[in-house]
């Protein structure tokens, strides 16, 4: 059976600790490879194989860096359907999906690529008598990045390029579930030539996670997941006295208004609530209707979601592939299940579904249930599959407060022709991320990715410039030279004067 290995230093490093763990094909079921896992002395020897790495790629210059970032830019492309195959091959979504991802990742490296211009510092001239100021930014040292199964290739470009490019080392702790994608991504960039120990992937579960949350030489944590691990990240790491940045769960809402183009709203919720199976923290998962739209726009829901083909992510026809693994479809299907004994209308039911032939893999159909409760689990619950609640409002305003009575903030949207509404939206929803007649509004590269509430753990969002000052620190110097032709004056312990 195949063996995905660490990556340290520059080159593969067999697991040391003797425990792996499994990786399916979600579309049969059956596990394909198995992952390394290390221990918390394999994490320490990656953080000092780091920390060495760190001496010189600190003090290297921006156009060193730059040349690696360059070079990367174009193997990545180069390579795009081939980091596709393995994402597909490991989390199950469909190939054109895989590389809408991996498309979304290069935006940060060509970011990174321009990190030139993100690190210029300040200068104040003659702010009292021969004093200038200056500020610069300056890396951290050795961070560390701690991603989903989701997106195996785009959220670990979030980080490390962006890490790197400013003059930190990197240890990315990926997904155990769909490792491969990373590995990838890491041989590429040594290939770009990056120095080895700049970039490493260490593999493992809870054991190498609190490692990296408690090793003193990890200066920063980067972490995308579940909300309640979110939160455990940001409370650990933080008492560890690390910077955090630890982007949590999602319950995104679609609100739609009565003056809204129906079909264009209906067409962006089936996108955004069944895209890559609904397993995404940018997912909509709720609809919010507004008046008497409600049961036409539910019925052009049902329409277009019965006719999405659901297939094996290698499968050029198919538009939607399995879960990544069987309890999770287990899990998702219990929501459904239970919907209309907590009030919903189960309008379609895709707990039943399975491929011919590949009866065994993680499949499960589309969902959509309709007049949700806000107290019902299939609301309350960041679900993580392919099932789209519908809730029903009398007003904008009833709207609005639904959904900022929600504990996640991460993103949400609003369909309408109405621009006065728009602008009220965007101004009084509680979420970070604001769509108007965008479903799915995340940022491009240049803007920074993050949410509110529950959704984010710690004060900078990834990605953009926050995730560069994230991953620099600043530091001020005051300068005074003397003039030659000014004699010795002794020694002043007093303030500079500034007059």
């Amino acid at each position: 059976m195949k063996t995905v290995n660490h990556w340290i230093g520059g080159k593969t490093v067999e697991g040391a600790s003797g425990n792996y763990g499994p990786v399916t094909d979600p579309a049969t079921g059956e596990v394909t490879t198995q992952v390394a896992l290390a221990s918390a002395a394999e994490v320490d020897a990656a953080v000092q194989v780091a920390k060495e790495a760190f001496q010189t790629w600190g003090q290297s210059s921006l156009a060193a860096r730059t040349k690696v970032l360059f070079a990367y830019r174009a193997l990545l492309d180069a390579h795009r359907d081939a980091i596709a195959e393995l994402i597909t091959a490991e989390h199950g979504k469909v190939h054109s999906d895989a590389l809408g991802e991996v498309a979304r990742g290069l935006e940060i490296v060509e970011l990174a690529c321009g990190i030139t211009t993100q690190l210029k510092g300040e200068l104040s001239t003659s702010v009292s008598n021969r004093v200038d100021v200056s500020a610069i930014r300056q890396p951290l040292g050795v961070v560390a990045g701690i991603t989903p199964f989701n997106f195996p290739a785009m959220v670990p470009m979030w980080m490390f390029p962006l890490a790197v490019a400013c003059g930190n080392t990197f240890i990315l702790k990926p997904s155990e579930k769909d490792p491969s994608a990373s590995v990838k991504l890491a041989e590429l960039m040594t290939e770009a030539g990056l120095p080895a120990g700049v970039l490493n992937v260490v593999h493992g579960d809870k054991v190498a996670v609190d490692a990296l949350l408690a090793h003193p030489d990890i200066a920063a944590v980067s972490f995308v997941g579940s909300t309640p691990i979110a939160r455990h990240i940001h409370t650990t790491a933080s008492a560890n006295g690390k910077r955090v940045q630890a982007l949590g769960g999602a319950k995104n809402h679609m609100l739609v208004l009565p003056d809204a183009d129906l079909d264009a709203a209906a067409d962006a919720a089936v996108s955004a609530a069944y895209g890559s199976a609904g397993e995404r923290c940018m997912a909509i998962s709720a609809v919010v209707a507004v008046g008497s739209i409600a049961d036409t726009l539910v019925e052009k829901i049902r329409e277009r979601a019965e006719k999405i083909k659901i297939g094996p992510g290698n499968d050029p026809d198919s538009e939607m592939g399995p879960l990544i693994t069987a309890a999770h479809r287990d899990k998702v299907a219990s929501y459904v299940q239970g919907a209309a004994a907590q009030g919903a209308d189960v309008i379609l039911d895709g707990t039943g579904y399975t491929v011919e032939g590949k009866e065994n893999g993680h499949w499960i159909g589309l969902s959509l249930l309709d007049n949700v409760k806000t107290d019902s689990d299939a609301y309350r619950d960041e679900i993580f599959g392919p099932v789209l609640c519908v809730l029903r409002a009398e007003t904008y305003e009833e709207g609005v407060a639904l959904i900022n009575a929600s504990p996640f903030g991460n993103g949400t949207a609003i369909f309408t022709r109405d621009g006065g509404a728009a602008r009220r939206f965007q101004l009084e929803v509680q979420a970070g991320m604001v769509g108007v007649n965008v479903p799915i509004p995340v940022p491009v590269g240049y803007h920074s990715f993050g949410g509110w509430k529950d959704s984010l753990f710690g004060d900078h969002h990834v990605y953009g410039n926050d995730g560069i000052h994230f991953y620099t620190r600043g530091k001020v110097v005051t300068t005074r030279w003397p003039d030659p032709s000014d004699a010795p004056a002794g020694v002043d312990l007093g303030f500079p004067r500034n007059h």
